[in-house]
C-alpha cells in the first residue's frame, strides 16, 4: 500500500489542511493500491507562497546552475526508473513492458531533452539597438492527467525548471503515486526548497484554486475538453497565461499508393497502445472505399494478437482502463455505436473472455462507419478504433478535417510528395508520416478544440517564458 498522505511543499513533505481520504485503486483488481488526501484552497496558498518566494532566487540562477541541477535529476530519475514503473503499473494498470520503456521512460527523455535544449537555448537576442530578453514567467500551476503521468508531469516541470521557474504540480488523484516518487527524486537530486511543490485533489477542490490564484503567473493544463474549459473561465479574472493540451480524435489516412495491410496493421497497434487511453491516438482510420473490406480484415487479424489482461504478466500488451467510471463510458459508447448501425468486427461490449475482474475492454473495431455517428466524433479514450470509407483524396481530407478536434494525425502513402500534400491539408498540430515516431524535439500540441500553445521541445521553453524588448540597450 502506497502511503502519499502528505504534500511536498517548501522542500518538505508535510501534513495537509484537507483531510478527506481518497484510495488508489489498481485498475486491474480493483483494490485499493494506495492512499492520499484531497487538499483544499489552503494548501495551495501555501504552495504558492513557497513557490512565490522560491522564483525569486531561482528565476536568477545561472544557465550552468540549471544545467548542473538537470543533470543531477536524470541520475537520480535513471536510479528510480524500475520503482516508476511498477507504481504506474499499479496505479494506471500499464502493462510492465509499456510502464518502463514508454511511461517511465518517456519522463527520463523529456528530462534529457530539456537538458540538451537548455544547453543553447538563445535566451537572449540583438534586433538592432533592442535587445530582446525571455525571462522566467514565475510561479506555474501544472495540471496533469491520469493516462500517461510521468509523460505529463515531466514535460510540464522540465521546461518551466529549465527556464526559471517555480512550480506547483497537481498530478491526477486517480494516478498520483508517480508524481510523489517524482518529487521524492527531485529533493534527492537538490532542487532547491520552494521550486517544486506537490498537492493532491481533484479538480474542484485544488484544480480549480490553482486556477484562479491571483499569484499563480500561468497555468498548464493537460485533460479533457470540458475541464480545459473550465480551467480557461477559472483563470480568466487574473489574465494569466493558460496552455492547454486536450482532447483528441485524430484521423488516420490510407492513401491508395499506401502498403495497406503495413499500414493498417501499424494504425491498429497504435491505437492500441496505452488501452487506447491518448490524447492523440489514431482513432478515425480513413481508408479507400474500394479496399475497404480488405482493410477492415487486415484491422481485425491485428486486433486479434493483441492479449489483454494481468498488467504484471509476461506478454501482455492490454491492460484495463485507469478507473470504472473510463471504464463505464467506453462502454456506454461501445453500445452508442452498435445502436446507431455501426458494425462490430471484433470486441464489443463487456470484458474479454475470462476476465470478471478490472476495468478492461476489449480491443474493438468498428466497421460500417461514417463520420456522423458518435463514435466518429467523440474522443473515445478506450481501445475502439472505427474504419471509414472515403472515395478519393479530397474526400479524406474533408473527413479528416471534420471534427471539432485537431490535435494530430497520421498518413500513409508509397510516394512521399504524395503524403507531403496531404499532411499540408490537415487542420492538426501534429502528422506522423508513414508510421515516423514521436519527436521529443517537436512540438506536441493542437488546433481548435484540441487546446492551445505547445509542449515539448524549443516550442515547449517559450511557453514558460516572458518577452521582454529593452530599447536604446545598444548603441
Amino acid at each position: 500500500m502506497y502511503d502519499c498522505r502528505r504534500f511536498f511543499i517548501d522542500g518538505e513533505w508535510v501534513t495537509p489542511a484537507g483531510r478527506k481520504e481518497s484510495l488508489v485503486i489498481n485498475p486491474a483488481t480493483e483494490e485499493p493500491v494506495g492512499k492520499i488526501l484531497l487538499g483544499t484552497a489552503e494548501d495551495v496558498d501555501a504552495a504558492v507562497r513557497a513557490a512565490r518566494a522560491a522564483f525569486e532566487t531561482y528565476s536568477q540562477t545561472t544557465r550552468e546552475e540549471r544545467i548542473a541541477l538537470f543533470e543531477r535529476i536524470l541520475k537520480v530519475y535513471e536510479a528510480n526508473i524500475e520503482r516508476l514503473a511498477k507504481a504506474v503499473s499499479d496505479e494506471m494498470g500499464a502493462p510492465m513492458q509499456l510502464a518502463v520503456q514508454a511511461q517511465a521512460g518517456s519522463g527520463f527523455r523529456h528530462l534529457s531533452t530539456a537538458l540538451t535544449i537548455l544547453k543553447d537555448f538563445e535566451f537572449e537576442e540583438r534586433l538592432g539597438t533592442t535587445q530582446i530578453l525571455r525571462e522566467p514567467i514565475g510561479v506555474c500551476g501544472l495540471i496533469t492527467p491520469w493516462n500517461w503521468p510521468l509523460n505529463q508531469i515531466s514535460c510540464k516541470v522540465a521546461p518551466a525548471l529549465a527556464v526559471g521557474c517555480t512550480v506547483v504540480l497537481k498530478p491526477s488523484e486517480v494516478a498520483p503515486v508517480t508524481a510523489h516518487i517524482f518529487a521524492e527524486i527531485l529533493a534527492e537530486a537538490g532542487v532547491p526548497k520552494g521550486v517544486f511543490n506537490l498537492v493532491d485533489g481533484d479538480g474542484p477542490g485544488v484544480g480549480e484554486p490553482i486556477s484562479r490564484h491571483p499569484d499563480i503567473d500561468m497555468v498548464s493544463f493537460t485533460g479533457s475538453t470540458r475541464a480545459g474549459v473550465l480551467v480557461a473561465k477559472a483563470a480568466a479574472d487574473t489574465v494569466k497565461r493558460v496552455s492547454q493540451e486536450l482532447g483528441g480524435k485524430s484521423a488516420n489516412i490510407i492513401l491508395e499508393d499506401a502498403d495497406l495491410a503495413a499500414s493498417v496493421a501499424h494504425g491498429v497497434n497504435w491505437m492500441m497502445t496505452n488501452s487506447g487511453q491518448s490524447c492523440n491516438a489514431p482513432s478515425r482510420m480513413l481508408v479507400p472505399a474500394k479496399r475497404y473490406d480488405e482493410a477492415v480484415e487486415v484491422a481485425r487479424k491485428t486486433a486479434q494478437q493483441l492479449v489483454v489482461g494481468d498488467p504484471k504478466a509476461p506478454g501482455v500488451t492490454t491492460g484495463p482502463l485507469a478507473n470504472k467510471l473510463q471504464f463505464e463510458r467506453v462502454q456506454a459508447l461501445i453500445a452508442k455505436g452498435i445502436e446507431e448501425g455501426a458494425k462490430v468486427v471484433i470486441g464489443g461490449i463487456g470484458r474479454p473472455d475470462g476476465i470478471d475482474k478490472g476495468y478492461f475492454v476489449k480491443p474493438t473495431i468498428f466497421a460500417g462507419v461514417n463520420n456522423e455517428m458518435t463514435i466518429a466524433r467523440e474522443e473515445i479514450f478506450g481501445p475502439v478504433m472505427v474504419l471509414i470509407p472515403y472515395k478519393d483524396e479530397a474526400d479524406a481530407i474533408r473527413i479528416a478535417n471534420d471534427s471539432i478536434y485537431g490535435l494530430s494525425g497520421h498518413v500513409h502513402s508509397g510516394n512521399i510528395e504524395n503524403a507531403r500534400r496531404v499532411a499540408s491539408k490537415l487542420r492538426t498540430g501534429m502528422i506522423h508520416v508513414n508510421g515516423a515516431a514521436r519527436d521529443m524535439f517537436a512540438p506536441f500540441g493542437g488546433y481548435k478544440q484540441s487546446g492551445n500553445g505547445r509542449e515539448w521541445g524549443r516550442e515547449g521553453f517559450k511557453e514558460f517564458l516572458e518577452t521582454k524588448a529593452v530599447m536604446g540597450y545598444f548603441t
